[in-house]
């Protein structure tokens, strides 16, 4: 099962009613163990409030914004749950600077910033 998958299977039973059959290996496959989930379920969690999700469809507006919460809250109670500091850090930054960058309309750059960020934490050993 994809980490994506696993996310699928943690997120609230609510969703459980819009969650897509297979959705697809994700995005962060160069991140290990904790840190593949917490970056997939944060990042479905933003896809909710920016983008087109992977794992979930057929929400409305309302709903994709409570969902995203959710998504995000999911990822970071397991990232708590490590005590990886060093995730911790790079995903606040992350979060806050991608949502920056939405909110500007440079939604390239927040795309970059995912990328870079989940970068970052494959060479931190962990």
């Amino acid at each position: 099962m994809s980490a994506l998958a696993d996310v699928v299977a943690a997120a609230d039973p609510a969703l459980a009613p819009y969650a897509v059959s297979d959705p697809g290996p994700g995005r962060f496959a160069a991140l290990e163990g904790a840190r593949r989930f917490v970056f997939e379920a944060v990042y479905e969690g933003y896809l909710m409030h920016y983008g087109e999700p992977r794992a979930f469809t057929g929400m409305d507006a309302d709903l994709r914004l409570l969902a995203g919460d959710t998504l995000y809250a999911l990822g970071l109670s397991r990232l708590a749950e490590t005590g990886d500091l060093e995730a911790v850090a790079v995903l606040s930054d992350l979060i806050s600077a991608s949502a920056q960058a939405q909110a500007e309309g440079r939604q390239a750059d927040a795309e970059a910033l995912w990328e870079a960020s989940s970068a970052a934490l494959v060479r931190v050993p962990r």
